[in-house]
């Protein structure tokens, strides 16, 4: 390897969103740093199988729902 190319690699604390706490070697901040999880494999929908909910801020939902209700219907 080429000496002074590559980043400070060390020991950090990752928290998970249910407070578990573990340690890593990462290049993420200085050693000794912590990271806190705003999303996990344990919270996000992908990976627990949730329902994805639509959040219609702005009514921008709505307005595209009424917009293109009929488009593709046939009669």
């Amino acid at each position: 390897m080429k000496a002074e190319i590559h980043p400070d690699y060390h020991t950090i604390k990752v928290v998970m969103t249910d407070g578990t706490e573990y340690l890593t070697r990462s290049t993420y901040g200085k050693e000794g740093d912590t990271l806190n999880l705003d999303i996990d494999s344990k919270s996000h929908p992908a990976w627990t199988g949730g329902q994805q909910q639509i959040l219609d801020r702005g009514g921008r939902v709505s307005r595209f729902q009424k917009k293109f209700s009929g488009f593709l219907k046939k009669d």
